[in-house]
């Protein structure tokens, strides 16, 4: 990699973080509703903008970072369901995205993104964007396309996520309704066997 890649990579130097602290200097959680999201595309690092956010505490959340909570929409990341608020950390480091994780991911021209990613940086320059709802297809999201990356924390939800069934789940509900078609033929070749 070229160093000015390394160092946009990193957020040594081209990143801005606008935020907001409350009256004992503490970092605030600021929200992006699903009406501000528009308005955050082009606000993220602006100071003015992110102090009309609301704004809220967690304390279980470390002091030591820094959170925004979003709300998302649509059922690609299901079972996190449409309208949730996905809480992140902000990742300075775009190197230290491990696979597998859920991000909020603010790119230049989707806007927020909640995906599931598959670090490919070293090898392609870019990130796998995956959804958890498998109708949905992965794609490839190159590094200069991304202005911020937050990684999932957690999420508050009006709404209860159904339960998948597991592959153990299935195959026990598959022995059961073997068993009882057998038992259904066995009754229906000879009726007198109760």
């Amino acid at each position: 990699m070229e160093h000015g890649q390394d160092i946009f990579l990193k957020g040594s130097n081209l990143r801005v973080m606008a935020t907001t602290v409350d009256r004992r200097n503490r970092d605030n959680i600021e929200l992006v509703s699903e009406k501000a999201k528009a308005g955050y595309t082009n606000g993220f690092a602006d100071p003015e903008y992110i102090s009309e956010l609301p704004v809220f505490q967690l304390p279980f959340l470390s002091s030591e970072r820094k959170y925004r909570t979003f709300q998302i929409s649509g059922d690609s990341m299901l079972p996190i369901p449409d309208g949730a608020w996905i809480t992140g950390e902000f990742v300075a480091d775009w190197n230290e995205i491990k696979t597998g994780d859920l991000y909020v991911v603010l790119t230049l021209n989707e806007g927020l993104v909640f995906k599931q990613l598959k670090n490919e940086l070293v090898e392609h320059g870019h990130f796998q964007l995956i959804s958890l709802n498998p109708a949905y297809q992965s794609y490839q999201l190159g590094a200069t396309e991304i202005r911020e990356v937050w990684k999932f924390v957690h999420y508050i939800s009006r709404d209860v996520a159904e339960p998948s069934l597991t592959d153990n789940l299935v195959g026990q509900q598959l022995k059961i309704l073997t068993e009882e078609i057998r038992e259904l033929k066995r009754r229906f070749e000879n009726p007198e066997v109760k």
